[in-house]
């Protein structure tokens, strides 16, 4: 019963996607996502650009999967006009070679920026109420923008993404193509010390949050903690109190949207990429994680039927090729969606009745205290086309 229980959660949110009858770099994909908050803090979202080399127009820019989130309707009213504007702007304006790193960039502190003005340029009361609620919120993000043979990912925050590869010693490698955005990350204080009067230095971070409160040190929205002392008591004090204000607030903006964006050349060696909210971080390491996935690779084959890769195969082939099969039942894994497999095994894996009975404790908390024992984890999983990438190396 326990059994059923678990599993029964455990995929309440699983989603995959193949793309296999299509010329692509990606093969398919994984995701999941286990509430703790009520509703879920966490979002997530994959598409597909159809542009095609920068001609475009307003219909139909991206095929999106398993969109399951929901906007209120005055909202979304807005954010697509405000979408369309910039979309104008891009097309009005547009120059030549103009390298990911930059428009991903120029996209990520725009959608900030739209955050902070439909707020201060809002005509009506109960819009303005709706979208300073929005801008008073905050959040951090990881994109990861694949084209042919580069993955771009622009991080703002403390989510990870971690590229699985299979080494040339017959090992897996754990390769973080991201750089947590807090106090444990000596250069990001850095940044923030030079940004700001040397008077302040004491005051940035403290019990290793920015300004005492927070810990990102670049997010979205938050502007409690990027507007003018002004705007703030004008715009935000009236619904929400002074004590919005963080104490000694003399500098500002004193937080980022501004991404870290790093670029990866994929070989045939690359095999998957993981990108999660520190829910997962939280309980596993990136080694770990690339571990049980690629455990879950490896043992995914017993759960299809036995199939040969090409005709006229030799006996002593087709022998290797069952032996290696025989070898995969030790690790033939319980979940199809390796999402679901990562976040079974970081909440403490299912191989023995205690490991069971800890983990259904686990995930049948009450909501008022379960945020106590573990954050929301949202995973997506993304695997690579070998042979696309063996043919555009």
């Amino acid at each position: 019963m326990k059994f059923m229980l678990v599993t029964e959660i455990l995929r309440t949110n699983e989603f995959s996607y193949d793309f296999k009858d299509e010329n692509s770099p990606i093969e398919f994909y994984d995701s999941n996502q286990l509430p703790s908050n009520s509703p879920i803090e966490d979002t997530r979202s994959e598409g597909k650009c159809l542009c095609a080399k920068g001609k475009c127009g307003f219909i139909d820019l991206i095929k999106k999967y398993n969109e399951k989130y929901e906007i209120i309707p005055e909202l979304k009213i807005l954010y697509d006009k405000s979408f369309k504007k910039y979309a104008q702007e891009i097309l009005l304006n547009r120059t030549e070679n103009v390298g990911i790193q930059e428009v991903l960039e120029s996209a990520i502190l725009r959608l900030d920026e739209d955050i902070s003005s439909e707020v201060l340029n809002s005509e009506e009361s109960r819009t303005n109420l709706l979208t300073l609620n929005v801008a008073m919120s905050g959040a951090v993000a990881c994109i990861a923008y694949i084209d042919d043979s580069h993955v771009h990912i622009a991080n703002i925050g403390d989510c990870k993404a971690v590229l699985g590869s299979y080494g040339e010693g017959n090992n897996w490698v754990a390769k973080e193509l991201t750089r947590d955005h807090n106090e444990k990350n000596e250069t990001e204080i850095n940044r923030i010390l030079r940004e700001h009067p040397v008077t302040e230095k004491y005051n940035l971070i403290r019990d290793g949050r920015l300004l005492g409160r927070i810990q990102p040190l670049r997010a979205f929205g938050d502007i409690s903690y990027k507007w003018s002392v002004d705007t703030l008591m004008k715009v935000a004090v009236p619904y929400f109190g002074k004590h919005i204000i963080p104490p000694k607030y003399h500098t500002p903006p004193y937080l980022t949207a501004k991404p870290e964006i790093t670029r990866h050349l994929l070989t045939f060696r690359d095999k998957f990429l993981i990108i999660a909210t520190d829910g997962l971080w939280d309980k596993v390491s990136p080694r770990q994680a690339v571990h049980f996935v690629a455990e879950h690779t490896r043992g995914k084959a017993i759960l299809n039927p036995f199939k040969l890769p090409r005709p006229n195969m030799k006996l002593k082939d087709i022998r290797s090729l069952l032996l290696r099969r025989k070898e995969c039942f030790d690790v033939k894994p319980i979940d199809r969606n390796s999402a679901t497999h990562l976040l079974r095994n970081a909440l403490g894996g299912t191989d023995t009745e205690l490991q069971y009975n800890q983990l259904c404790e686990l995930l049948t908390l009450p909501k008022d205290i379960v945020r106590g024992f573990r954050d929301d984890i949202t995973i997506t999983i993304i695997y690579f086309n070998t042979e696309y990438l063996k043919s555009n190396s």
